[in-house]
């Protein structure tokens, strides 16, 4: 007979036998499972689709989350996508789970010595050099790691110093080794601001905002080297992401309110510039130092617009002054030079035009507008010679339809034939003449084009083929040899 105590062990025995069969059956059929993952995460990843891969990996880890390897093989992924900071959680676990693992030593390593911080790469690299002392690429790191931290001391000593150049090439030596630390690009990014290369402080700064978390400042930063390189729109898009971060900031906040107003203004004035509204141009341009009086780069686009809506508006006295005051910022603006053409046009000084326009030349061959310009200046000089028809109707180059049509009735009417005789009426007659011609030219969109080209549409010498207006064709409507011998004029306004 057996007894209930020995029956009750060894239902016991059973039921752990059980149990027992049921966990490795578990733990087969998990590492099964991950090993499934594992290598559609490993051939995701050799065809170079990254983000697939790392969401194998993903699950293989929680299927087997104590094998060595798939932390090393997510890390590896991590790296790849460039999210260093995630991956080196998984290179630590893999260490720990195999101790002197090599291959994420290495990786880890690698990180750190990216991230600038050098002692613990120096540690992971000794140990890999303890543990095989013939492994040269830990060795070639080790060299390079010894010196480097003395050289970056001495570059920081430099820019203290104020030897920015020495600093730049000591810092840029260890930013090739250390890409990923923060600290030597800003101060790298300080000496290039020194020396006035904002270009290069803004590509130093750019990365900053990636490599810290949270980073504010670094935006801040961002957006005023940007708006300081006359850039208001990037400037803008970079101080909103400092306010994504804390919209109530106490610097990003003031400092986007006038941003956002000074890239509107600009904005505006370019469409009111290629708008032809040029007397609303220059009050927007005004506006523009109203808002930022003293930044280089937005006082000259503001004063490059003042000048060149004055010349192409026909106020030439003050389009002069506000060129002349561009070129005081800027010699060179072969911009403004054409501008300032334009401004001597609108005050008919034809020949100053020329030179203007060949000053702008003489500066960029190239320029399209610089050409043009001059071959209408010629054109314009020559002409002024002859017959200037703004000048006999006395009207400004701007003048419109209705301010020409009204000038042309008084002065027909005023020089009318019928109402002089004797020696007088042949006077009146050539006055008459170029009253007409002038009214037809100016009051003709396509001829008055070409007249303020240069060109005079009524000209036979500058017509080639064309039909050159009946007055140069001996035709006089007020009979032969000048008198009217009967003829009855009709005189009608149109």
């Amino acid at each position: 007979m057996v007894s209930k105590d020995i029956l009750q062990v060894i239902k016991s025995l059973a039921v752990i036998t059980l149990s027992l069969d049921f966990f490795f059956d578990v733990v087969i059929a998990t590492s099964e499972d991950a090993s499934k993952h594992l290598e559609m995460g490993k051939q995701l990843l050799a065809a170079g689709n990254m983000v697939e891969a790392l969401s194998h990996f993903d699950i293989a880890v929680e299927k087997d989350p104590s094998n060595y390897l798939l932390y090393f093989r997510r890390a590896t992924v991590y790296l790849a996508l460039g999210k260093s900071k995630s991956a080196l959680p998984d290179l630590d676990k893999s260490i720990q789970l195999r101790p002197g693992f090599v291959a994420a030593l290495t990786q880890r390593g690698n990180v750190y010595l990216k991230q600038g911080n050098l002692e613990a790469a120096a540690r992971d690299f000794e140990e890999i050099h303890q543990r095989d002392p013939s492994n040269q690429e830990a060795m070639n790191y080790l060299h390079q790691i010894e010196p480097l931290a003395d050289e970056i001391e001495h570059a920081k000593m430099m820019f203290h110093n104020r030897d920015y150049q020495g600093a730049i090439i000591l810092l840029s030596k260890a930013i090739d080794l250390c890409p990923w630390d923060p600290d030597l690009r800003e101060i790298r990014a300080e000496c290039y601001i020194a020396q006035g290369d904002l270009g290069k402080a803004v590509s130093d700064i750019r990365p900053t905002t990636k490599l810290r978390n949270d980073n504010t400042k670094g935006f801040l930063k961002l957006s005023h080297l940007l708006y300081d390189m006359g850039d208001a729109d990037e400037s803008l898009s970079q101080v909103k992401e400092c306010l994504k971060l804390d919209p109530d900031h106490k610097e990003c906040f003031p400092f986007y309110k006038k941003v956002k107003k000074l890239a509107k203004q600009l904005k505006e004035a370019q469409e009111l510039s290629n708008g032809e509204h040029y007397d609303d141009c220059v009050k927007k341009a005004k506006k523009i130092m109203e808002t930022e009086p003293k930044a280089f780069h937005f006082v000259h686009t503001a004063k490059s617009h003042i000048c060149h809506c004055l010349a192409k508006g026909g106020h030439g006295n003050d389009a002069l002054k506000a060129c002349n005051e561009v070129l005081d910022m800027d010699p060179e603006n072969v911009n403004a030079m054409c501008d300032k053409a334009e401004a001597h046009i609108a005050n008919e000084d034809y020949e100053a035009a020329v030179k203007e326009y060949q000053q702008a030349m003489n500066i960029d061959q190239e320029s399209r507008r610089a050409k043009e310009g001059i071959e209408r200046a010629q054109k314009l000089l020559k002409n002024s010679q002859k017959r200037d028809y703004y000048k006999i109707l006395g009207v400004k180059r701007n003048a419109k339809k209705k301010t020409i049509m009204k000038a042309y009735r008084k002065l027909a009417a005023k020089w009318h034939p019928d109402k002089h005789q004797g020696d007088d009426k042949e006077h009146a007659e050539r006055m008459f003449r170029d009253i007409a011609a002038a009214k037809e030219v100016l009051t003709d969109p396509e001829m008055r084009e070409k007249y303020d080209h240069g060109e005079d549409p009524l000209d036979p010498e500058q017509q080639q083929g064309g039909h050159a207006h009946p007055f140069f064709h001996g035709f006089n409507p007020f009979g032969h040899g000048g008198g009217n011998q009967g003829f009855n004029f009709k005189f009608h306004f149109n």
